[in-house]
């Protein structure tokens, strides 16, 4: 086998850790829960979402590059693990090595770093928008813990719109608010 094909064998793998590596900060939320895979996906999900909106507003933005970019925007804690709010006071983690190791000697070696370093530097559109769609989907999580009672989730809501960047950003975040988390069923029933 070649070297390359078991990099990207062992990058499937890796990946593969982030359904079994819980978020951290639903314990101190005190209910809900959610892997970093299932965030992932609704990050692309929201991305998808965030970056039609910008184009149907005449803005050009690299829609493949921007998915690219959901995926891969946690993917360094397959090695890291998730550092909470309360976490990041006291330790911190040199995500830059742990990306390059895991991509070094794949196909995807370049492509992933210049995505990454992009998306940490949020200084394109596509970074912004892949930035908001992070916290939207931690938004529409925690708009379903208040529908279901959860007291501090209205605070922790309110801490995370204050991280949106984009006006559509905060436009599609209305929108998550103004919705209960289960009123789309609701109304495709009989």
């Amino acid at each position: 086998m070649k070297k390359e094909d078991k990099k990207l064998a062992d990058l499937l793998f890796e990946s593969a850790m982030l359904k079994r590596i819980e978020r951290t900060g639903y314990s101190f939320l005190g209910s809900g829960k959610e892997c970093i895979a299932s965030h992932s996906f609704g990050v692309g999900f929201t991305a998808w979402i965030l970056s039609t909106m910008f184009k149907k507003e005449g803005k050009e933005v690299d829609q493949e590059k921007i998915l690219k970019m959901a995926l891969l925007h946690d993917f360094t804690e397959a090695r890291t693990g998730d550092f909470n709010a309360v976490n990041k006071l006291y330790n911190s983690t040199d995500e830059e090595k742990a990306l390059k190791d895991a991509f070094t000697g794949s196909l995807l070696e370049e492509e992933a770093f210049e995505l990454w370093k992009e998306y940490r530097e949020m200084q394109t559109l596509e970074a912004k928008i892949v930035h908001d769609a992070d916290v939207i989907d931690l938004i529409v999580q925690l708009k379903e813990q208040m529908d279901l009672g959860n007291p501090y989730a209205k605070k922790w809501i309110e801490y995370a719109k204050k991280r949106l960047v984009t006006e559509l950003g905060k436009k599609l975040t209305k929108a998550v608010l103004s919705r209960e988390w289960c009123e789309w069923w609701y109304e495709i029933l009989p």
